[in-house]
């Protein structure tokens, strides 16, 4: 199966006056391509080779869920060796998250799912949920909420922290939303994939509204800095945007050779993540852009979410590689 480009997006037979049902449908299909190109390309370069010289994380561990391996795996700040994390039976994972405590959420795509892993070694749960289809992006509030993209619903679920349940977030007219982030503010912002934007969903659902953005194209990751300046993977541009936090002009961060970015991290000491998807790899810019370098992971295969553990846990998830 071919991936889905935006070219391709664009030229979907425009429905009969009358049926807008049609219409739908038929971008549902486009996207459904898309996003499951992803399994066509997990079976290809698996090895692909790391540029000499390649960078290591500063600061916390960097994760990464490795879509077409099955896997998480992590990459110790100090250089020291990949590790693969605890998880037993993922199937194309994407979305990551950790909580205050130390838990890391992965949405685990293929199950429908979301698990979590307890902290410092403990163990694998499912998280409560009813009929996810193919969950991708992930983020947790303050207060300990887990918000899940549940793509092929078109829509954001919401699990409470205090055991209340699922509920669905107020939002208006996505189509296969993926990544999600939550704002200072409270609110929690989703790029709607098939409608190439990014929305802001006010705290408590007081209302949806589109964050000014020019040329997205099946935008997917998000990441906010500490300012709450909102970074973009806008994967069918093959490039990352910038939306400044007090408004102003976008502006697209100076990278080099992006192939479908498809995940952001920040490391809160001005280092830009991206997981660079269908190249394989995982760079690292300043913020502002500049100083790209390739991290020194191995056998990715679609590298699609990344995260790093709060500052309040660093616990001791993962396990050494075998040489």
């Amino acid at each position: 199966m071919e991936r889905k480009t935006a070219e391709s997006r664009t030229i979907d037979p425009p429905a009969p006056a009358g049926r807008p049902a049609a219409r739908r449908w038929a971008r549902r299909l486009a996207a459904a391509a898309g996003l499951l190109a992803l399994c066509a390309l997990a079976g290809g370069v698996a090895g692909a080779a790391q540029p000499a010289g390649a960078g290591s994380p500063a600061g916390p561990p960097l994760y990464v869920s490795d879509y077409g391996n099955n896997r998480v795996v992590a990459l110790p700040a100090d250089g020291g060796d990949q590790s693969t994390v605890p998880l037993d039976g993922l199937v194309r994972p994407t979305g990551l998250a950790w909580d205050a405590a130390g838990r890391l959420y992965v949405a685990d795509t293929g199950n429908n799912r979301v698990v979590v892993l307890a902290p410092d070694g403990g163990g694998q749960s499912v998280v409560p949920t009813a009929d996810l289809s193919r969950p991708l992006g992930l983020a947790v509030d303050p207060a300990g909420n887990l918000f899940i993209a549940d793509s092929f619903n078109d829509r954001v679920v919401k699990v409470a922290a205090d055991g209340s349940g699922q509920s669905t977030v107020p939002t208006t007219g996505l189509l296969h939303p993926w990544g999600l982030a939550i704002a200072p503010d409270g609110g929690l912002y989703v790029s709607d994939f098939v409608n190439d934007r990014v929305v802001k969903v006010a705290a408590g659902g007081g209302g949806q509204s589109t964050v000014p953005t020019t040329g997205l194209s099946q935008p997917t990751g998000l990441a906010l800095n500490a300012a709450g300046d909102l970074y973009i993977a806008d994967s069918g541009n093959n490039r990352v945007v910038k939306v400044p936090a007090g408004g102003g002009p976008q502006s697209t961060v100076p990278t080099v050779g992006l192939n479908s970015p498809l995940g952001l991290a920040l490391d809160g000491s001005g280092g830009l993540y991206v997981a660079d998807g269908f190249n394989n790899r995982v760079v690292r810019v300043g913020e502002s852009g500049g100083g790209q370098v390739t991290l020194a992971f191995t056998g990715l295969n679609t590298p699609t979410g990344l995260a790093f553990p709060p500052q309040t846990a660093r616990p001791g998830h993962g396990r050494p590689e075998a040489p």
